[in-house]
């Protein structure tokens, strides 16, 4: 991962100059759904430029915090990031109204936590898929290795797709990306060779890290006409790992009503965050952001917070392959029961996985 972090300098160089022209950040918004907070201290939110309703890792991180509000009786904010230029002036906003704890969600962010972090050494600050190499007391790096559970998504797709060719695209080409990708071709590529088939990858190739993207988390028409594509090309199970633009696959799927084309949703359970395409997922890739968020906000106001790095993994179940929900009868029993074996010979190492993505710590 911090290899992946040294890549991105350039893309968040370009987000720290579009800051520095000066934009007002979003306005700010409280919905607790729980006005009787008891508590003065204050959990503050940023979400990338998906949106807190993005139905994937800006609305789990904003639930993580309603989560720790119900537990705690802290009171939780957030500010909605509408373009790379209001990371900077919302997390200094939220600096200086003194927040018990400020997490900051994406990638993109890094750099401007880390430019806070440092000018407000005694604010406490979280960050969602970002780690740094020199840690620092009052910043929580919260990363995930989702090339694991991408891994099971994978195998479970290759054994689901009745055509021979399965799919999956992401929102931008960013190492929190790509690692699901790479999890999933490699999920496919060890069910080729378990059972001697050969179902194909279609928007994904691990060895030279190319692939489709539609270069945002938002344009939910580019999640549909890429989806269609897919189809068009004989894929039978799509798995977009782009935020909000998923909608758009699941729109796609949806109106091609033949019932042939199946899903995987990304980042959190599909039939909890996106329930009116229940129907279409075989199950969700899950990226344990509610849970870890919820504990860094409570460690915050019971003194015990430290900086350092959390990593979720299928051993502590920071990541994880969700319930089947409507497709538990349609997913074979024995298929079933060889992804329960294969999530524990990952956990206990007999099963490597290869991205270059996935955190080394």
């Amino acid at each position: 991962m911090r290899v992946a972090v040294r890549a991105m300098a350039a893309i968040s160089a370009i987000a720290l100059i579009a800051t520095a022209c000066g934009s007002k950040p979003s306005s700010s918004k409280n919905k607790t759904g729980n006005s009787a907070s008891t508590s003065s201290f204050k959990a503050c939110l940023v979400t990338d430029t998906g949106g807190v309703d993005d139905q994937s890792f800006n609305q789990s991180a904003h639930q993580g915090l309603i989560d720790a509000q119900k537990q705690a009786g802290i009171q939780e904010i957030f500010q909605e990031s509408k373009q790379a230029s209001d990371y900077a002036p919302n997390i200094t906003a939220y600096a200086q109204q003194k927040c018990g704890i400020i997490v900051t969600v994406g990638f993109l962010m890094g750099d401007q936590t880390q430019a806070s972090a440092k000018k407000y050494p005694n604010q406490k600050f979280a960050i969602v898929d970002y780690t740094y190499d020199k840690v620092m007391a009052n910043v929580k790096g919260l990363i995930y290795n989702t090339a694991q559970a991408g891994f099971l998504g994978g195998y479970l797709a290759a054994g689901m797709s009745q055509t021979g060719k399965v799919a999956t695209f992401g929102g931008q080409k960013l190492p929190t990306v790509t690692i699901y990708m790479d999890g999933y071709a490699d999920g496919v590529a060890y069910y080729n060779q378990q059972h001697h088939k050969n179902v194909q990858v279609l928007g994904w190739n691990e060895k030279s890290q190319n692939g489709s993207f539609t270069n945002d988390f938002t344009d939910q028409t580019k999640g549909k006409n890429v989806t269609e594509q897919f189809m068009q090309a004989g894929a039978d199970v799509i798995f977009p790992v782009a935020g909000n633009v998923g909608r758009g696959a699941a729109a796609a799927v949806q109106a091609d009503g033949k019932g042939k084309v199946h899903m995987l949703w990304v980042d959190s359970d599909g039939c909890v965050q996106a329930k009116q395409y229940c129907s279409l997922f075989i199950s969700s890739v899950v990226k344990g952001v509610e849970p870890s968020v919820k504990q860094a906000a409570l460690d915050a106001k019971d003194g015990s917070f430290k900086g350092g790095n959390y990593v979720g993994t299928l051993a502590n179940g920071g990541v994880s392959l969700a319930p089947y929900h409507e497709f538990y009868s349609k997913v074979p029993a024995a298929l079933q029961t060889v992804i329960t074996k294969l999530k524990a010979d990952i956990v206990a190492g007999k099963i490597p996985i290869a991205s270059p993505s996935q955190p080394k710590s």
